[in-house]
């Protein structure tokens, strides 16, 4: 895929694509806890975006709380009253999973769209959570989920010029990436 073709022109990018939040056995993130350290390095602030789910409170508070244990604040986009601004001030960008129909559609409904590619564009790392990871492809053609609702359209960030399945393989860690070499 040419640059213009659903996709933003995005050089280089920081992604962490993590199949799932939890890993049978373990707590939410525990099993990616050094990939995210080694990862997010010396960001502070994440803006967190838990709008796959329908509980975002409930969401928000198991996200913050985890992130805390890591040294890290969280800043859900939903509790503020920008959320375009809380991605751009933010250090770095973690979108949960859920149902990626509802991801997607939010995205939508929220503005988010723009403001996250262009975040990532300027080298803001993005961590993407199974629907947040799938979200990351230029649609969301991949998804498993149900659609329980309708996006205006299918066509997702475009953060990476492929679609991947995430929950075939427990961790994809793309540091940095030339799109469209």
């Amino acid at each position: 895929m040419h640059a213009g073709e659903g996709t933003a022109d995005i050089p280089m990018a920081r992604l962490l694509l993590i199949s799932n939040s939890t890993l049978h056995g373990s707590g939410y993130l525990d099993h990616v806890e050094t990939e995210l350290r080694d990862f997010l390095k010396d960001a502070t602030r994440i803006a967190f975006v838990p709008l796959a789910l329908y509980d975002r409170t409930q969401y928000a508070t198991q996200a913050r709380e985890r992130f805390r244990k890591m040294g890290y604040e969280v800043l859900s986009i939903h509790d503020v009253s920008c959320p375009q601004r809380a991605i751009k001030e933010a250090d770095a960008v973690f979108v949960g999973g859920g149902n990626t129909f509802r991801l997607l559609k939010e995205l939508y409904d929220w503005d988010l769209l723009e403001g996250i590619r262009h975040a990532v564009e300027d080298g803001k790392p993005y961590v993407g959570s199974s629907a947040g990871s799938i979200v990351a492809c230029p649609s969301l053609k991949t998804t498993k989920d149900m659609p329980i609702v309708q996006p205006p359209s299918f066509e997702a960030l475009g953060l990476i010029r492929f679609q991947i399945s995430p929950h075939l393989d427990s961790l994809l860690a793309i540091q940095p990436v030339k799109v469209g070499a």
